[in-house]
């Protein structure tokens, strides 16, 4: 019989980026119930702070923290704030996204694509870089980078979101690479379409959204964000202990053909 509490995140600091709504809301509640004392990151303060309040609200701890993750200087404060508290960092969930415009690149302006690579790429660069000295004097952790299936495979009009998603795919391998030496696994979570904003974003409604999108997938539906969670609680615990450098899709099917 499978030991239940390999999935337990008993007392770890943990910090998810992108906490305040979305796929990101939902992982910091999974975590909060798994026992992590959890750092809801997020630029909308308002965001941060009412996920936090729901994870403590379920019986969790958790603390809301500011951060846009394009300035070094957001970090350094947050992660600071972070270890200052509830301490180093044991798991980090870098979910943060830009609203990306869609379009070619013919039609996709050079401000345009470097919000995107700002905010999807190089916000995991710092962050990590900021967290790892912590997260490896306390012993090792577990990093997760949120990709997408987009990362495997293309999407006409998303260029710079599938260049991004693709580039943390192969950043997480090399920093699992990296920093195995460490005790320090780094691996991607690569969801499919989820009911959240962001589809509304594209697509006007949620109804639109799975009219048109739900086929894609070989499971014909949307994903929920607690699917993507509790996938994230597998790659943060020890339940994923033998896993590093790899991408785990939660998509529904939808890069399978």
């Amino acid at each position: 019989m499978m030991d239940q509490t390999l999935f337990r995140l008993d007392d770890r600091p943990a910090l998810v980026v992108g906490a305040g709504s979305g796929i990101g809301r939902a992982i910091a509640q999974a975590f909060g119930s798994a026992g992590a004392i959890v750092g809801c990151v997020d630029i909308s303060a308002d965001g941060a702070q009412e996920t936090a309040g729901r994870v403590a609200a379920a019986g969790g701890k958790a603390v809301g923290l500011v951060c846009d993750v394009t300035s070094q200087d957001a970090i350094d404060k947050a992660v600071a704030a972070f270890v200052a508290g509830p301490g180093a960092p044991r798991v980090l969930v870098n979910g943060a996204a830009a609203q990306d415009p869609t379009g070619t690149i013919v039609d996709l302006a050079p401000d345009a694509w470097q919000a995107v690579l700002d905010v999807n790429l190089t916000g995991p660069y710092l962050m990590s870089r900021a967290v790892l000295p912590h997260m490896i004097a306390a012993g090792g952790g577990s990093i997760i980078h949120i990709a997408s299936q987009m990362g495997r495979v293309g999407a006409a009009g998303r260029p710079a979101y599938c260049a991004t998603k693709g580039a943390l795919i192969q950043l997480a391998k090399v920093m699992a690479a990296d920093h195995a030496i460490d005790n320090v696994r780094v691996n991607t979570l690569s969801p499919g379409a989820v009911e959240t904003d962001r589809l509304t974003y594209r697509f006007g409604t949620m109804e639109e959204a799975r009219r048109v999108a739900a086929p894609l997938h070989l499971l014909q539906r949307l994903g929920q964000p607690d699917e993507v969670a509790a996938a994230a609680i597998f790659l943060a615990s020890d339940a994923s202990s033998f896993m590093t450098g790899a991408d785990l899709l939660v998509d529904g099917g939808y890069a399978a053909i």
